[in-house]
């Protein structure tokens, strides 16, 4: 099946947009076929503001508001306490308040942006989705991130090379409660990583509030010859601040 053939059968239904580089596609993907798909955004302490933003803009080009939600997620059931099934929790909640909202606007169908290539038996929020009736168009049409990255350059979409991005809370060790303290110091953090140019990074929580900053390999030399300006940079935040050499 291709994706004219999903919308042809599915014509009008809500998205979950990350502003990703899979959800930007289909949406925009969605609306050049001529269906109804309405995107949504739900804003929580685990997206930065980036994301937010890369939505509405993703939003914008295919020709269409952007629905934001605002949802306490650290009060949601099951996800403060960080267990090692944390993310199930999380999609359950999120996807479960984009269901109730979308059915309020008269969508009774409702996607998300999983590929493919996505190993969906080592993701806990795949579980949720499955429980809640999510649709992924572009697994079922059989579209890995390569042939979407491709697709992206070719409709001039902005998240064409756009780095992957795991939510805030990937940061926090799992067992380790999770914080609206920690959350915006990581965010800080990797704003100001951001600022120096730096790309597809994580700066991940450890002991002694303490951060250990990973790398692409690509960029741990010039990261170790800026290593005083990083450290003056998340000083403010942390208490020790160490290179991970090994690269992510």
């Amino acid at each position: 099946m291709e994706l004219k053939d999903f919308f042809r059968i599915t014509p009008r239904a809500a998205l979950a947009l990350s502003g990703g580089v899979d959800s930007t596609y289909l949406l925009y993907a969605a609306r050049a076929l001529g269906a109804d798909v309405r995107p949504y955004y739900v804003k929580t302490a685990f997206q930065p503001q980036f994301e937010l933003e890369d939505a509405k803009k993703a939003a914008a080009f295919a020709g269409t508001e952007l629905t934001v939600l605002e949802l306490d997620i650290l009060s949601a059931p099951g996800v403060k306490d960080n267990p090692a099934d944390r993310c199930y929790y999380c999609k359950k909640s999120l996807f479960a308040a984009l269901t109730a909202r979308a059915e309020e606007d008269g969508y009774t169908v409702l996607l998300d942006g999983t590929n493919a290539s996505d190993d969906v038996s080592d993701r806990p929020g795949m579980r949720a989705l499955t429980e809640l009736s999510v649709r992924s168009p572009l697994r079922e049409c059989g579209l890995e991130k390569t042939e979407i990255r491709r697709l992206s350059e070719e409709a001039g979409l902005f998240t064409a090379q756009k780095p992957a991005y795991a939510c805030l809370a990937t940061r926090i060790p799992a067992g380790q409660t999770i914080t609206a303290e920690d959350l915006e110091k990581v965010e800080r953090s990797e704003n100001a990583l951001f600022d120096m140019g730096y790309t597809d990074f994580r700066v991940r929580l450890t002991a002694g509030d303490g951060a250990k900053l990973q790398f692409p390999r690509d960029q741990l030399m010039r990261a170790a010859a800026e290593w005083d300006e990083i450290s003056k940079r998340l000083k403010n935040d942390f208490t020790a601040v160490v290179l991970d050499l090994n690269g992510r």
